[in-house]
């Protein structure tokens, strides 16, 4: 009788785990067969284009696909139901990506199926630790979808600070790009020479704003305008400085005024602009001290100056109330 209830018990515990483990298997099965279904179309694709009716040439046993592949691959069916269904929401998300510095076709695809599988592994991972806690309860549904929520917006921020970092580059380094750009126009350049001239020099040092300027000289060399070109270097990084001296080299080309002495009067700006977030940032430091101060410093140095005193009191006030008693 005690071991048919031990047994009971054990299956009863295990029950919760076992459900588990069905729904993360039965969810690894589907993207399995989306997987699968997704190589067999290409294979079929690769066969027809190739002609050979049956393998693929360039095809290796030993060969595995890398993580982008594997994206690539999973991308097209994956992301479908999770993309944006508005024109609004999806250029929202493609600027996005553009002033991160995402631009491949793809790039909208891949970024909704990494939130998609990051939504599966919080499902599993939040599902997995509630039922270890909580077991089959309330709790453990609000901790599997609260996992599935927060895995699933881990790509947004990171695509969020990756812009950040990336705009605080351009900005950085564009007075730089200016000062060097107004040597190469008085030399006797052209306003495209002089582009790519930067482009060359700053790959270094400023390696981000030097790509920008690379992607203007092959969308002038493939036969776009340069006001086309200066309008989407404005537009696609999403820096208001890169809008600012895009106009002013549009309103140049344009009415023909000095180059050099419109991009001399920009990055004096830009360096004004530069120095004068600096002095904010520098009159906000006394104010962000006074936190770690009070809660980290203040304390310690409490205990150091009061607390030998303290001792001493207590040391020769405790025998006197003793005595007294």
């Amino acid at each position: 009788m005690n071991i048919s209830l031990l047994a009971e018990i054990d299956f009863i515990a295990f029950l919760p785990f076992a459900a588990f483990g069905a729904c993360a298997l039965f969810a690894w099965a589907m993207a399995d067969f989306v997987m699968n279904r997704q190589g067999q179309s290409t294979a079929r694709l690769q066969k027809i284009r190739a002609g050979l009716g049956g393998t693929d040439p360039n095809a290796k046993d030993g060969d595995r696909p890398s993580l982008t592949k594997f994206l690539e691959a999973a991308s097209p069916t994956f992301s479908e139901s999770m993309k944006p269904k508005s024109a609004k929401e999806v250029g929202k998300l493609n600027q996005k990506l553009s002033e991160a510095g995402f631009r491949a076709e793809n790039a909208l695809a891949l970024f909704v199926t990494i939130k998609g599988i990051g939504a599966m592994v919080g499902f599993v991972f939040g599902g997995g630790l509630g039922l270890i806690f909580a077991g089959i309860s309330i709790f453990t549904l609000l901790y599997t979808f609260g996992a599935a929520v927060v895995f699933m917006m881990v790509p947004e921020f990171a695509l969020a600070f990756i812009a950040k970092k990336r705009k605080e580059a351009i900005f950085l380094g564009l007075p730089d790009a200016l000062d060097l750009m107004v040597v190469c126009v008085e030399a006797g350049l052209g306003l495209d020479q002089a582009m790519r001239k930067v482009a060359e020099e700053l790959k270094r040092s400023h390696a981000v704003l030097a790509h920008e300027f690379r992607i203007c000289n092959q969308a002038l060399q493939m036969g776009q305008t340069r006001i086309e070109v200066l309008e989407d270097l404005g537009q696609r990084n999403g820096v208001d400085d890169l809008k600012t001296l895009s106009n002013i080299m549009i309103q140049v080309d344009r009415f023909g005024t000095s180059v050099g002495t419109a991009l001399r009067t920009q990055s004096d700006a830009m360096r004004i602009r530069r120095r004068q977030i600096a002095e904010e940032k520098a009159a906000k430091t006394a104010v962000k001290l006074i936190f770690p101060l009070v809660l980290f410093i203040f304390p310690g140095i409490f205990v150091v100056l009061v607390g030998p005193a303290a001792i001493t009191m207590v040391n020769e006030m405790l025998p006197a109330f003793q005595n007294g008693r």
